[in-house]
């Protein structure tokens, strides 16, 4: 049986002891078509062959750009084959972080996988004096296509890629991921073999997953999460489905009826919306069923409660979960949860109806995860889990959380005194999360460091935990707390547009124009939402409260430059983007 060293290893590990019919599976003209771990190595072993005609060597730097597809995996493996260093970059991002990366880490060669993305860095081509050769993988004219990489092939004896294959060790570089950077440049976080491989061992009793297993993947295989569990599937001989694109992930999810699949809060958020729209049109005893067993699930604990709640959730499971069950397919083990804080309601809600929601925690530079709730292990609501087993964690005087293991990155490319700063001499990670452990076992994050601000009255105030408590208004689709070196809090907040338009219409309110615009100048809105702020202010110190609010009429997103490509919040952006309603705000 193969040993296990190198992440390419992986998928000849799976052709030995799971070979599978349906490695990755894709959906091609109405159908789910699947290709085998053997027609995959030999597709990889082709391209690695084509690159080194190409003329890439042992420690080029090759791009791939492109969302989540087969053709994703066979460059990834098949890069490292050659002993090239992969760079996996969003298809989303700017023109300038294009350029930047580039230049960088000194790209040579770059696969992308559309048109529109093969325009955008052929325009700029010109200024990346590294980059020899693009190539797109949808075919079109006069554009250069992937295929010509594998045609050269025959140019190329398979020992060679044999004899670059063995000079490849367990410490060495295998990936350079920039991250998405909420500030300044993104910093190029250099991988080996062994901070993934560590990741999937640690990772592997977490995941109630294996060779029988369906998944289904969507989020970017750039992501480190993602692309880390890819290894992970391969490695206990799942078969990984890509879903179409998020627009169609509903349908998808119904079609694959997956075991397993990952999301971002943001999508967890987003299908329980749904949800609650569709209880929102019930009428009757339909209704009221509907909204007793919500109302049940918001009381749910993993450890379980008294045997007549657990009677009532058994009733409530049968009569109303069981169709969210089947709304995801109906066979979902568990949703693996991580790049963001989740709200804690959600989890148990999802718990409640025996879709568990398994939170964790992680960072590019920790390859991802540090920590993860676990079904064996035991989960807690509010927390990101238990560790992983080949993982450590220590808290500095003020609260952050400083990591070691064989997870924590090589270090950042091309900056030498970064990387001195986040690991210290002892070979500790500092983070930048504040956190501390529940019952000496669940690590809980409390905010980021970089984002506790304090008001001009010196009370320190954590906007992430708020944000994340505020949004369980149904009349909250997302939040930012401000008020930085100011009297008081307040917050910018765009509604949940469908469903106050919704609340308008059923509550006869005044607002015949119903444009986000006019939404967001309602004064029957403003008090409605400002009802909930209220509410919620509750829960906190009075220096904490959230004293005003300003509701914006656009949605926070990645093409609109406030989000990173893993949602987060670009605080410094929108705070520039909407200087005026902060002005409005704190000059009124």
């Amino acid at each position: 049986m193969i040993n296990i060293q190198r992440l390419f290893d992986i998928p000849y590990y799976q052709l030995q002891k799971y070979p599978n019919q349906k490695m990755f599976v894709t959906k091609t003209n109405n159908e789910w078509i699947g290709i085998s771990t053997e027609t995959f190595l030999t597709r990889v072993n082709e391209v690695s062959r084509g690159l080194v005609a190409f003329g890439v060597l042992p420690g080029d730097k090759i791009c791939i750009a492109s969302n989540s597809r087969v053709e994703w995996n066979i460059l990834d493996i098949a890069i490292q084959q050659t002993g090239a260093y992969v760079v996996p970059i969003y298809p989303n991002i700017s023109v300038n972080d294009y350029r930047y990366i580039f230049n960088d880490a000194g790209i040579k060669l770059c696969v992308v996988d559309s048109k529109e993305l093969y325009d955008k860095i052929n325009s700029i081509k010109s200024e990346i004096s590294t980059l020899e050769h693009l190539f797109a993988i949808d075919k079109h004219d006069n554009i250069p296509n992937w295929s010509e990489i594998s045609d050269k092939a025959s140019e190329t004896d398979i020992s060679e890629i044999e004899r670059r294959k063995a000079l490849i060790k367990n410490l060495d570089l295998a990936t350079i991921i920039y991250t998405s950077g909420t500030t300044g440049n993104p910093k190029g976080v250099m991988l080996s073999h062994n901070n993934l491989i560590s990741n999937v061992d640690g990772c592997l009793p977490s995941i109630p997953a294996d060779s029988t297993s369906r998944v289904l993947t969507f989020l970017p295989s750039c992501h480190v999460y993602e692309r880390m569990l890819h290894y992970l599937y391969m490695y206990v001989g799942c078969s990984i489905h890509f879903a179409e694109s998020m627009d169609t992930i509903g349908e998808n999810i119904k079609e694959v009826k997956p075991h397993m699949f990952t999301a971002v809060p943001r999508l967890i958020e987003k299908v329980f919306e749904k949800i609650m729209a569709k209880g929102e049109e019930l009428t009757g005893i339909k209704r009221s069923l509907f909204f007793w067993a919500v109302r049940l699930a918001e009381q749910y604990e993993f450890t379980g409660k008294s045997a007549w709640y657990n009677f009532k959730l058994g009733i409530a499971r049968k009569l109303i979960f069981s169709k969210w069950q089947e709304a995801l397919g109906g066979e979902v083990k568990a949703i693996a949860s991580g790049s963001a804080a989740l709200q804690p309601r959600l989890a148990r809600m999802f718990m409640a109806a025996g879709i568990p929601v398994l939170e964790g925690y992680g960072l590019t530079e920790t390859s991802p995860v540090i920590s993860v709730n676990c079904l064996k292990k035991g989960v807690r609501v509010g927390t990101v889990g238990p560790l992983l087993s080949n993982v450590q964690v220590k808290f500095a005087e003020d609260g952050e959380i400083l990591v070691k293991g064989p997870n924590v990155m090589m270090g950042y490319y091309n900056l030498p005194e970064k990387t001195k700063e986040d690991i210290d001499e002892d070979g500790w990670f500092h983070t930048g999360d504040i956190g501390m452990m529940v019952e000496d076992k669940f690590l809980k994050i409390t905010d980021r460091k970089k984002e506790i601000f304090k008001t001009s009255g010196g009370k320190y105030i954590v906007p992430q935990a708020m944000e994340n408590k505020f949004k369980e208004s149904r009349f909250i689709e997302q939040i930012m707390v401000i008020g930085e070196n100011q009297k008081f809090p307040s917050a910018f907040i765009v509604p949940n547009f469908a469903y106050v338009k919704e609340w308008i219409k059923r509550e006869k309110i005044d607002c015949p124009d119903v444009s986000n615009s006019s939404i967001c100048k309602n004064e029957k809105v403003i008090t409605r939402i400002n009802e909930d702020v209220t509410e919620f202010n509750k829960g906190y110190g009075n220096w904490e409260q959230i004293k005003k609010i300003a509701l914006l009429d656009k949605e926070l997103s990645v093409e609109g430059g406030e989000l990173t490509p893993t949602l987060k919040l670009k605080r410094k952006v929108i705070l520039e983007k909407y200087k005026a309603n902060f002005d409005h705000i704190y000059n009124d």
